[in-house]
């Protein structure tokens, strides 16, 4: 209980009994009312609470902290075990406050005393200093009064001294003007006009205000006489022009400083300098010519830079220099002579320019362009009427479209070319034992060749739009040329060029169609495909990734391109499907045609153009497998190779036509077929063809089933001419259903083949079924 009775940490000592000590809180409360007195604060509110609520007694950290009430509440209110803990926690933060004291001492222990020892150095050093500073003092004084002496003593002198130090200098000034006539003869002799011209310009002002005393007038007379002939020889040298432009700015300088007429001389000085550089524009021109092989596009831009342009900068900057005072009229008359200038100057480069447009390295150019802007920032500086920088940005901006130009072309022919290489690639014979490239490797070899066309156009183009190159951040150049010169005119223009070159052979027969290898329709159809999947979308993030496009003009989505490449890839297969199902139409066209179906043989044998038949189809199959994928089939029937047109046996061919072609009803066979007709499937024959194989096949076949079946509905049959096109059409069946999505669908066209067949035979006696298993599997 003692523990709690010892003052708690935050307590106030001002409760402590008497001692030294009572005195320092004492004065810390003194300066805390001060504080609450200068705030307008209450005891309350300096403590945190409102000011309305009495002071706390048992606030440890309270100003008005009572130990004894402190105590009294804690025995009423709390137990023995809560006041042990309390008097526990109370010596632990007393520990915890004295170790914190004692590590502060220790801490500052060290800064305490070098702090004391450094306070007594400063104490002996400002000894010594106040002794220095009492001697400075006595010093300084000795020397104001040897001063005050030294000047009362020669104030005297000092006063005769400016006199005739006046004296003196207005002596020399008489001297300088008896003088001047000899010196300006003398600098006119040795061809020092500068300096005579300075002299002159010292002395007017005096032989002006004293021209009335007669020497002076006489003076005066002869320096005019001399300045005359000095301004007639500074204008016999200025006339003869061949000194340099530095040279004739000094001669106008000079004679505007004798007093000669400045528009006179501003015409003078024009017509001098139009002399010199119409002399470097003849240079240029020369260069030009037809005999003498040009220079480089570099060199001649170098040429031009250095001769025409440089001169043209000394031209201006003396001109503005001499004659300023002539204001805005000057200012016209040289923005007009630059421009004049400047547009032969142009068209000499634009000249040049041209010759340069069948290059395929931009490099060379862009340099040269560089070059050429860079020289024209200068004059077009200091001649921002004459509009000089805006027609070399002007001359740049034009260059850089055709060249974009020349790279669409040069793409456009890459495309020929490698079209070219494709049909001598298929035209070319095939050695023995030895093939040549398929049709997925000369698509590989296309694609990548134009692909590499693409990215070194775009390397080409990007080099106008490099950091280093002045003219790239014109707004031009950061707008309109990435998105409406490269993505839309370069990249978006080649790929909807190469679609349309591509329709193109799907002309009609007698155009581009007729000679087109129906291998290069297969290939340009999948190279078109293969755009629309993945090609077009990677160019056009390429060229967005290397062209910053800052234009909001509106450009082609990537859908839309998309969806042109695959209509022409559409359009190219279905143009494939046709070609191809003619060449077998053909055939089979002319196999109907050229026979006498009425007197045939009783058949033995397969047609031979029935086998040739098959083999194209097989090789059509193959030549589309190779760049397309399979497709989706129906699901085949077990009996698909075994059928053998169950309409064709005796029993069934007896029922179905005998009725019909007896005497007494010749109109019950068109009745039935008619009838039929209703009940079965609609084929359409030019239904739109899918990316796949069987969707190829499939059209194709379908083309020459029903080629075949209008020719046998034109023909008139025998019985062996049925049984003929019946042992054709199961011979086709036995082979084609495998190339086709349904093969009912070759089941349905072979049958209404026979059936026309029959209906068109006087006579129609089928041949038995076995028998044409027979005669197939022997074929």
């Amino acid at each position: 209980m003692a523990a709690a009775a010892a003052p708690p940490p935050g307590s106030s000592p001002g409760d402590a009994p008497e001692g030294p000590d009572a005195e320092a809180p004492e004065r810390r409360r003194k300066a805390h009312g001060m504080l609450k007195l200068y705030y307008g604060l209450s005891e309350g509110e300096a403590a945190g609470r409102p000011a309305g609520d009495p002071p706390d007694p048992t606030d440890l950290n309270g100003a008005h902290f009572d130990p004894e009430v402190y105590l009294d509440k804690l025995r009423r209110e709390c137990p023995l075990a809560q006041l042990m803990d309390s008097e526990t926690d109370m010596v632990r933060q007393i520990r915890a406050l004295d170790s914190d004291m004692q590590t502060l001492v220790y801490e500052n222990y060290n800064k305490f005393i070098s702090a004391t020892d450094t306070i007594r150095k400063m104490k002996n050093d400002f000894r010594k200093m106040e002794d220095e500073m009492d001697r400075l003092a006595t010093n300084m004084a000795v020397i104001t009064d040897f001063s005050a002496r030294i000047s009362a003593t020669l104030q005297d002198r000092h006063e005769r001294i400016t006199k005739l130090a006046g004296v003196h200098a207005l002596l020399r000034k008489l001297q300088f003007l008896f003088e001047l006539p000899s010196r300006l003869t003398k600098c006119v002799e040795l061809g020092a006009f500068g300096q005579a011209v300075r002299y002159q310009g010292r002395a007017r002002a005096v032989l002006q205000q004293y021209q009335h005393l007669p020497s002076f007038r006489a003076i005066q007379d002869d320096c005019q006489l001399i300045s005359a002939r000095l301004a007639q020889q500074l204008r016999q040298r200025f006339r003869e022009g061949g000194s340099g432009a530095p040279e004739q700015a000094e001669c106008v300088e000079l004679l505007l400083a004798l007093g000669e007429p400045a528009d006179e001389l501003c015409e003078e000085f024009l017509a001098h300098a139009r002399g010199r550089l119409e002399e470097e524009l003849r240079g240029l021109e020369a260069e030009l010519g037809p005999s003498p092989p040009a220079p480089d596009v570099l060199e001649f831009t170098d040429r031009g830079g250095s001769g025409f342009v440089g001169g043209l900068c000394q031209v201006a900057a003396a001109y503005r220099e001499l004659f300023a005072a002539q204001g805005a009229a000057g200012a016209e008359k040289l923005a007009a002579f630059a421009r004049e200038l400047g547009g032969r100057y142009f068209a000499l480069v634009e000249r040049r320019l041209a010759q340069e447009q069948g290059g395929g390295d931009n490099s060379l150019l862009v340099r040269a362009l560089d070059r050429f802007h860079r020289r024209l920032r200068a004059p077009g500086a200091l001649l921002a009427a004459a509009g000089l920088a805006e027609a070399a940005t002007e001359i740049v901006e034009r260059v850089a479209r055709e060249r974009l130009d020349h790279h669409l072309q040069g793409l456009h022919a890459a495309f020929l070319g490698c079209l070219t290489d494709v049909r001598q690639a298929l035209a070319a014979p095939r050695l023995a034992g030895k093939e040549g490239p398929g049709l997925a490797e000369l698509l590989a070899a296309v694609a990548s060749s134009i692909l590499s066309h693409i990215k070194a156009s775009l390397a080409s183009a990007h080099l106008f739009t490099a950091k280093e190159v002045s003219f790239s951040n014109k707004p031009y150049f950061r707008g309109e040329f990435c998105s409406q010169g490269v993505r839309e005119g370069l990249i978006v223009g080649f790929i909807r060029s190469m679609c349309q070159t591509a329709q193109s052979f799907c002309d009609s027969p007698g155009e581009k169609g007729a000679a087109t290898p129906p291998a290069l329709l297969l290939l340009l159809s999948r190279l078109c495909l293969d755009y629309e999947t993945a090609t077009i979308s990677y160019v056009l993030t390429l060229t967005d990734e290397q062209f910053l496009v800052q234009d909001q003009s509106p450009v082609t989505p990537v859908s839309t391109l998309c969806a042109e490449a695959r209509e022409t890839a559409r359009r190219l297969l279905t143009h494939y499907v046709k070609v191809q199902g003619l060449v077998i139409s053909q055939m089979l066209r002319k196999s109907v045609e050229t026979r006498d179906w009425l007197s045939t043989l009783e058949p033995r044998n397969v047609r031979a153009v029935m086998k040739r038949v098959v083999e194209d189809t097989t090789a059509i199959d193959v030549q589309v497998g190779l760049l397309y994928e399979e497709g989706v089939r129906k699901a085949q029937s077990s009996d698909s190779s075994k059928r053998t047109f169950s309409v064709y046996s005796s029993s069934r061919q007896q029922g179905r036509y005998a009725p019909s072609y007896t005497p007494s009803a010749p109109m019950d066979t068109n009745l039935l077929s008619n009838i039929q007709k209703l009940f079965s499937e609609r084929i359409d024959v030019f239904s739109p063809v899918e990316f796949n194989k069987v969707s190829v096949l499939t059209g194709i076949i379908k083309i020459s089933l029903k080629t075949l079946l209008e020719c046998v509905r034109l023909r008139t049959f025998g019985r062996f001419g049925l049984q003929q096109v019946q042992v054709d059409c199961h011979f086709l069946q036995l082979y084609l259903w495998r190339f086709v999505a349904d093969e009912e669908l070759v089941h349905l066209l072979l049958d209404e083949v026979v059936a026309s067949a029959a209906l068109r035979c006087p006579d129609p006696v089928p041949m038995e079924p076995s028998v044409v298993e027979v005669i197939c599997e022997r074929g």
